[in-house]
C-alpha cells in the first residue's frame, strides 16, 4: 500500500513536471525564465529550444512510467538490467542534481542572488532531494 501510495505521488509529481516542458517546448513563457540558471548579470547559463525542452519532458514521463512499472501499478516488459538497477540509477539523477554542479545548480551552488538561484535554493533543489530518497525508499522497500 505504501508503495503505491509513493509511486503514484511519484508519477504525478514526473507528470506534472513533463508537461511543463512540453509548454516550454511549445513555446510558452510562464515560469521559463525562472527556471533557467542565470550568471550574477542575469544572463542565462542554457537556451534550451523545442528539442531540449521535449527530450527533457519525454524522459520525465518515462521515469514516471518507470516508477509504475516498479510499483505494480503498471505491467510492461522492461529489460532486466533496467528492473535491477533502475530506481538506483533514478534516485542518482537526481540526488546529483539536488547537490549541483557547484557553480550554478544545487545546494552548493555558488550563485545564489538570481532568481533562479533563490528559486532553486527553496523549491527546485528540495524537490529533486526529495525524490531521490522516495525513489532511495521505493527501491529499499522491493
Amino acid at each position: 500500500m505504501l508503495t503505491t501510495l509513493i509511486g503514484l505521488l511519484l508519477f504525478f509529481t514526473f507528470v506534472f513536471l513533463s508537461v511543463i516542458h512540453f509548454y516550454w517546448g511549445l513555446g510558452g513563457k510562464w515560469g521559463a525564465n525562472a527556471a533557467i540558471p542565470t550568471k550574477a548579470n542575469n544572463e542565462k547559463v542554457i537556451n534550451p529550444k523545442l528539442f531540449e525542452c521535449f527530450v527533457v519532458a519525454f524522459g520525465l514521463l518515462g521515469f514516471g512510467l518507470f516508477i509504475l512499472v516498479k510499483t505494480n501499478v503498471l505491467s510492461f516488459y522492461l529489460p532486466n538490467w533496467l528492473m535491477k538497477y533502475g530506481l538506483w540509477i533514478l534516485s542518482t539523477i537526481f540526488i546529483l542534481r539536488a547537490i549541483g554542479e557547484f557553480k550554478y545548480v544545487g545546494f552548493f551552488k555558488k550563485i545564489k542572488s538570481t532568481q533562479f538561484g533563490r528559486l532553486d535554493t527553496k523549491y527546485y533543489s528540495p524537490l529533486c532531494l526529495a525524490i531521490g530518497l522516495l525513489v532511495i525508499a521505493l527501491a529499499l522497500m522491493r
